[in-house]
């Protein structure tokens, strides 16, 4: 029994949702050893050689599925969520009580903490942790990795087609520089943080600000550029970008890596003022039905050899270091997946921010995006 069809969610973002009319004329159905659409689940009763994930889009395919029913006679049954806020929600609203493993994002990861929404991991039921590379094995969003394993990390840039733009961008502001020419041929991410946080970085400023006024220049410096944007998107970039409609995109690397695959000419770049740099995990949340099971999901994915595969076939980066020295030449050299550390050092992690700070965000981006 097939758990489901790769075909169609080779490109969506991840940071989006395979919507349900996509998945009906892809041929994705509710299956009984494999994916499943994102169908609110209420706690039930999960017989142990059953487990639930609660996870992104592109994060899981037949091959992993299938590998890992084979190894240890656990059914894998996995649903898709649109972003971290609403995986949080759904699992406070009560939902998703069958869901033993879930995905969440650097950040989500201290909100949930704070929250006490996810487990303590038992470290010796964990193995492969030292295999880490030294940054995954402590990072600064979850100490000693206490409740989470990292999945993927990635970073967030613009893909352009490099036929067209001569010379080549290499930073931010060449988007404002460039305006006119790009006009309608540019698009940026849907999602406030990283478009604002993308003119903060231009001006100098962190990401994580919490002063409000270099907020409100970076909304200004927007609004010039606002009359070239064609579109804020996360994933319709990606057509777009192939048949020539978009010149210009602001995107995760994980995405570009799959586009720049199937379409030469087109390439990434992680600017040269900084950027962010995201972490994509699996957790436990506390509601977890099938404990035993998640344990063996986790050491399953701390594999190299798994770790190595996944990263090869689906196109995003592993921390895992042994993993990382299993794959081919031309992988490892692949910039846009594995940036030399000295193109990450202006990159920042998006942290929580101050309620009065994050409601500044949210003013501005509204602002920018109606009208």
């Amino acid at each position: 029994m097939s758990p489901y069809q790769l075909s169609s969610d080779r490109h969506l973002s991840r940071r989006h949702f395979l919507k349900a009319g996509a998945a009906a004329a892809s041929g994705l159905a509710l299956s009984g050893c494999g994916w499943t659409l994102a169908n609110v689940r209420t706690t039930i009763d999960t017989p142990s050689d059953v487990l639930y994930l609660y996870t992104w889009a592109g994060y899981t395919d037949d091959e992993l599925i299938k590998e890992f029913y084979d190894e240890t006679g656990i059914r894998v049954i996995a649903d898709v969520f649109s972003s971290n806020e609403e995986m949080l929600a759904k699992l406070q609203a009560g939902a998703g009580g069958a869901y033993s493993i879930i995905y969440p994002s650097d950040y989500m990861v201290r909100k949930m903490v704070s929250l006490d929404w996810l487990v303590d991991l038992d470290r010796d039921r964990l193995l492969g942790l030292d295999e880490l590379f030294p940054r995954f094995q402590n990072p600064g969003y979850d100490t000693q990795n206490r409740h989470s394993i990292p999945m993927s990390w990635g970073t967030t840039g613009l893909i352009y087609n490099s036929r067209k733009l001569q010379p080549n961008p290499t930073d931010w502001d060449y988007l404002w520089d460039n305006r006119q020419q790009l006009s309608k041929r540019i698009s940026l991410l849907n999602d406030g943080r990283e478009v604002i946080g993308a003119a903060l970085r231009s001006l100098g400023y962190s990401y994580n600000t919490t002063n409000i006024d270099a907020i409100r220049q970076a909304y200004q410096k927007l609004t010039e550029l606002k009359s070239a944007i064609a579109t804020f998107t996360s994933d319709a970039w990606t057509s777009q970008i192939i048949t020539g409609d978009l010149t210009i995109a602001m995107c995760y690397s994980a995405d570009a890596v799959q586009v720049i695959e199937e379409s030469p000419g087109t390439a990434y770049l992680l600017p040269d003022s900084g950027s962010s740099v995201w972490t994509d995990t699996m957790a436990i949340p506390r509601t977890a039905p099938n404990i035993e099971g998640a344990y063996a999901w986790l050491n399953f994915m701390l594999r190299p050899d798994v770790s190595a595969r996944v990263c090869e076939r689906l196109s995003f980066a592993t921390p895992n270091q042994v993993a990382f020295g299993l794959l081919p030449e031309e992988v490892q050299n692949n910039d846009s997946l594995f940036p030399p550390e000295s193109a990450l050092e202006k990159s920042e992690e998006l942290k929580p921010l101050p309620t009065e700070v994050g409601e500044a965000f949210d003013l501005y981006w509204t602002r920018l995006t109606s009208g």
